[in-house]
């Protein structure tokens, strides 16, 4: 099997303060194979922006990466100098954010911000760089593209704008994308065709996706395997269609309980009773464990680590008896 594209290891992200240290993202680990989607997902403050920012090494200070490694394609970037990594982003990384307005600067055209954004990173003059931009913006499904790509940021809809920001992640031919919440910001409707253009033009060119949301619906349609994030911590990760189906941690299956479905007979959604801890207050032993319906003494006393079960990797203790009893009654 070839290499991932993307190999976290370990990772662990603190942030210091007069009260004490702040752990952000808590010893996790995970890897991305190139043409395939990963999608992070869990409530807000579970950690999933602050892994992928962590990743394309954005941390604001006093934030650090103070464990592990961040390795891209057998490279280790995340300690690189931060000249060396602006030579990442963008190049061999590219990322799309929630709100293409931050992304897209309004005093120049798209044209002018694409152009600049390939002669940077690629070895080409201006026109075949506005020839490639051309491109660019008509396989995001911009109509017209020889025509709008003269246009400014603000000519644009929402859903258009996001199409510009995907062309500026792909300019450079990255091995890497960063998607933080990419369809948030639009309506339903276009949110499908986003994530459909997102699918479509990463497998075109192989390109690996860490897609970070907290929308199931957008993981299902979308991601090949998924790692639910909880205080930090990825609670359970594994191939798509096995999480939605068959969730082992008790965290996956509130998430799944709570999306309506077109069967459902008028029962009420599930849901899961309290919040996500505050970083200063995260309880000891499994974090999830003042929520969960099916804590027992070890939950709230050691930590779980990630086990390997039915193809997933899962950090709970009642999945671990699970298998066991199951590994018991199959040996009778």
């Amino acid at each position: 099997m070839a290499p991932p594209v993307l190999s976290v290891r370990n990772l662990r992200v603190e942030f210091p303060t007069r009260h004490g240290t702040l752990v952000a993202v808590d010893d996790i680990s995970f890897d991305i194979a190139a043409g395939e989607v990963l999608g992070v997902v869990g409530e807000s403050g579970a950690g999933k922006s602050m892994t992928g920012t962590a990743v394309i090494g954005l941390l604001e200070p006093p934030g650090r990466i103070a464990r592990g490694e961040v390795i891209l394609q057998g490279q280790r970037i995340d300690n690189l100098k931060q000249d060396e990594m602006r030579k990442v982003r963008g190049k061999r990384i590219g990322m799309i954010f929630q709100d293409p307005l931050t992304s897209l600067n309004p005093l120049y055209t798209v044209g002018q911000q694409l152009v600049e954004t390939i002669r940077t990173h690629l070895p080409v003059g201006a026109d075949e760089a506005r020839i490639r931009a051309i491109q660019l913006l008509t396989e995001a499904g911009i109509q017209g593209a020889e025509q709008r790509i003269d246009s400014y940021p603000h000519e644009f809809s929402g859903g258009m704008r996001q199409r510009v920001v995907i062309a500026l992640a792909l300019a450079a031919e990255p091995e890497l994308i960063i998607a933080d919440e990419p369809t948030t910001a639009l309506d339903v409707s276009i949110q499908a065709q986003i994530i459909q253009l997102i699918k479509k033009l990463c497998r075109e060119r192989g390109t690996a996706v860490m897609l970070i949301t907290h929308d199931m619906g957008v993981i299902a349609e979308t991601a090949d395997r998924v790692a639910v994030m909880y205080a930090g911590r990825i609670a359970e990760i594994g191939p798509v269609r096995d999480v939605v189906q068959r969730p082992q941690h008790p965290y996956t299956k509130g998430l799944m309980g709570s999306i309506p479905t077109l069967e459902a007979t008028g029962d009420r959604l599930l849901q899961i009773k309290g919040s996500m801890p505050r970083l200063t207050a995260i309880p000891q032993g499994c974090a999830f464990n003042p929520r969960c319906t099916n804590v027992f003494d070890r939950c709230r006393k050691d930590r779980p680590e990630p086990f390997t079960s039915h193809g997933s990797q899962v950090a709970c203790w009642l999945a671990t008896q699970t298998i066991a009893k199951t590994n018991e009654e199959a040996g009778r």
